[in-house]
């Protein structure tokens, strides 16, 4: 036991001496509070997020500012694109023929990822059911880890359009007829069912699902097929096939009359902005237009800033936090994938080299400048929390003031039905980006890869940045706006929408063309 003698002159500086050591450990927390906050999932208080960014690229940016844009320019860039020569058809992929009267059974999927991920898993599901004559049953949406929404198919997706679209194709349920109503996401939790198909391959082949999946249909008179994500191939499938995914995908799949009406009204508000005095009303969901029908429409880019802080630690690059940032992307590395994604191997310029790093706010908007958009332009801003706040932004806005999302274009109450939910934001965002001028999403992800390939199935207007190009244009930190400018302008003279054919394990779903669609 350690005991202090006060009597004793001989440890009086000692005990001065912890007095002081105490005091300091007791003030040392609010002096610098930023070293004690817990770097955790649930909190946002991580060491990059007091540490206010700056601009990477000040020389750029500054140039930005001072742009001019020409008036043939400005026409260039919103011009639509040309017919291209390609024409949809979405026709019933069995309209020769009636649907078999007998079903080999109920077919279940359960989808995880995000709305995108899910969406194109409702596509695959529509298609295997379809190869294997089963009744599917309106797919259930797992609950996001990351996000934590539980929205459900319903929730999401006009469920009566759905079925109606598909009727001649593939036999639709909403749920399960009672004698099935034991097989549920929680009797597939508990152990191993028979029923259940749990090792299906990624892009398993159409024989694979006749010979494993087939049987249990039969034996069982149903299957629940779980995990279900890119599920089915994208090669060597019948053209009817490939034909129902995209039917479903651009015809049946429409979003519920609430997320349609609200995305209605912001794409109004876009093309018809209210004046300085008017605020936004919170019933305008009801409200005619007419007041609005002699204005001329302005024009409107899409942006999806895919900038949260997922993206920003599975990517591995480096955003300028410094040592504190990178310790803090890693931490949640660990804490998010438990390992399985590691610290990249390849340094911050390999990585930026290769267009492996997502564009930072102010690298999007640098790249919008040098494309010829003034600060006149109305940008729409899709995104869920960006990484590193308002200050992250601050950029981004000064290059483009007339910036807008959901919040500043609908009331509170206009979004009560969709707060803190992923999948519903999400779904607005989707429908407002297919009604934009032009679409940019600032990296590649689900949403990027949704929207690029419906949009090509409508031929409408959309920037594919040059990952490449750009990571190492921003590498040099002495290039001139000139030069950055006739770069970015060469290197994204056929990335603007342009139809590209899909390749051999490309996606149809961003690619339509030639499965989806034929030449004039």
């Amino acid at each position: 036991m350690m005991r202090f003698y006060y009597q004793s002159h001989c440890y009086l500086p000692l005990r001065r001496d912890a007095i002081a050591g105490l005091l300091f450990l007791l003030l040392f927390p609010l002096l610098l509070p930023c070293f004690f906050t817990p770097v955790t999932h649930a909190s946002p208080s991580t060491f990059s997020e007091w540490n206010v960014p700056k601009p990477r690229h000040l020389s750029l940016l500054r140039s930005a500012l001072g742009r001019e844009s020409s008036n043939r320019e400005q026409s260039d860039l919103w011009a639509p694109l040309a017919d291209q020569g390609w024409r949809t058809f979405l026709e019933s992929v069995n309209s020769t023929s009636a649907l078999p009267q007998k079903s080999e059974g109920y077919l279940q999927v359960f989808l995880d990822g995000g709305l995108n991920q899910q969406r194109m898993g409702i596509c695959d599901a529509v298609a295997i059911a379809k190869i294997l004559n089963a009744t599917l049953v309106i797919p259930h949406l797992e609950v996001n880890p990351v996000w934590q929404d539980s929205s459900s198919f319903m929730d999401i997706f006009d469920v009566d359009h759905f079925i109606n679209v598909l009727k001649d194709d593939v036999s639709i349920v909403k749920e399960l007829p009672d004698e099935f109503s034991w097989s549920t996401r929680e009797y597939y939790a508990t152990a191993i069912r028979a029923t259940r198909i749990k090792r299906a391959p990624v892009h398993a082949s159409v024989n694979w699902y006749l010979e494993y999946v087939l049987p249990v249909l039969q034996s069982y008179g149903i299957a629940a097929i779980s995990p279900f994500s890119h599920r089915l191939s994208f090669d060597n499938l019948p053209s009817e096939i490939q034909q129902l995914r995209c039917k479903v995908n651009f015809k049946a799949l429409v979003f519920v009359p609430h997320i349609r009406a609200l995305g209605d009204a912001i794409v109004h508000r876009l093309r018809y902005p209210p004046g300085e005095s008017e605020a936004v009303s919170s019933n305008y969901l009801r409200e005619t237009t007419d007041q609005y029908d002699k204005q001329k429409p302005q024009k409107f880019v899409m942006l999806h800033l895919r900038f949260d802080k997922d993206m920003a630690a599975h990517s591995a690059c480096d955003f300028g936090g410094g040592k504190a940032e990178k310790l803090a992307l890693a931490k949640y590395r660990q804490t998010i994938w438990g390992g399985r994604v590691l610290n990249s191997q390849f340094t911050d310029e390999e990585l930026r080299s290769q267009g492996r790093c997502p564009l930072t706010p102010e690298e999007i908007g640098l790249l919008l400048a040098a494309l010829g958009f003034d600060n006149s332009t109305r940008l729409y801003l899709a995104s869920h929390k960006v990484y590193g706040g308002e200050a992250r932004i601050s950029t981004l806005h000064e290059l483009f003031p007339l910036m807008e999302s959901k919040k500043s274009l609908a009331s509170s109450e206009e979004r009560v039905r969709i707060k803190g939910k992923a999948s519903l934001l999400a779904a607005v965002d989707y429908y407002v980006g297919m009604h934009g001028d032009i679409f940019v999403s600032a990296s590649p992800g689900n949403m990027h890869n949704a929207l690029v390939g419906h949009r090509t199935f409508e031929n409408k207007k959309t920037i594919r940045p040059n990952m490449a190009l750009l990571g190492q244009l921003f590498l040099n930190k002495n290039i001139k706006w000139s030069e950055f400018r006739q770069a970015v302008a060469e290197g994204h003279r056929n990335r603007l929408g342009q139809l590209r054919l899909r390749k051999p394990k490309q996606s149809l779903y961003t690619y339509p063309a030639p499965d989806c669609m034929c030449r004039a």
